[in-house]
C-alpha cells in the first residue's frame, strides 16, 4: 500500500496526533511482510488507523455543527451510536449524526459509507464475540478487506 498520505487534500485538516496514528498503521502494514514471526491476529496494525478514523469523524462532526464542543471534548459521545442508521427512534433527535448527514447530503450514500467503514474497519475488530471470530489474518481476507476499504475511503475523501 504505497499511499502518500501527506499529498491527500484532507491531510492538513487532520490533527497532528491523528496524522501520526495513520502513519503508524501504514508503517506497520509495510513492515509486517518482513517479519518472520506470525500472529493469530494482526488487529494491532489496524488499531491506530481505527483510532484516527474516530478522531477524524469527531472533528468532522464538530466542524459541520452536528455535535457540540462539549460532546467533542467529552467522554460520553459515541461514534457507533451517532452513526448507527438503526438507532432507536427515541434517541435519534438528540444523538443521531447519521440523520443529520443524510439531510445535509440529500441522501444516505455518504452516511452509509461512514457507518459501514466504522462497523467493518473499527467496531468488529475491537470487540470479541464467541460466535464471531474477527481476527485479522496476515495474508487472509480480513487484512486485504481492511486495506481495500481504507483505500476506497481515501479515494472518496478526495485526491
Amino acid at each position: 500500500m504505497d499511499i502518500n498520505l501527506e499529498e491527500k487534500i484532507w491531510w492538513d485538516y487532520l490533527e497532528e496526533d491523528i496524522q501520526e496514528l495513520l502513519r503508524e498503521s501504514f508503517h506497520l502494514i509495510r513492515k509486517v511482510n518482513k517479519w518472520d514471526r506470525k500472529f493469530h491476529d494482526y488487529a494491532f496494525i489496524v488499531f491506530p488507523a481505527s483510532k484516527a478514523y474516530e478522531g477524524f469523524l469527531k472533528k468532522l462532526f464538530l466542524d459541520m455543527g452536528f455535535i457540540s464542543r462539549e460532546e467533542y471534548l467529552g467522554r460520553r459521545f459515541r461514534i457507533g451510536k451517532a452513526l448507527n442508521p438503526s438507532l432507536d427512534r427515541r434517541h435519534r433527535a438528540q444523538e443521531s449524526v447519521y440523520d443529520k448527514l443524510v439531510e445535509y447530503c440529500g441522501g444516505r450514500q455518504f452516511a452509509d459509507k461512514l457507518w459501514i467503514t466504522w462497523r467493518e474497519a473499527r467496531n468488529l475488530l475491537f470487540h470479541w464475540f464467541p460466535e464471531e471470530k474477527n481476527a485479522i489474518s496476515h495474508r487472509g481476507r480480513a487484512l486485504r478487506a481492511f486495506r481495500r476499504e481504507f483505500e476506497e475511503f481515501l479515494k472518496s475523501a478526495g485526491p
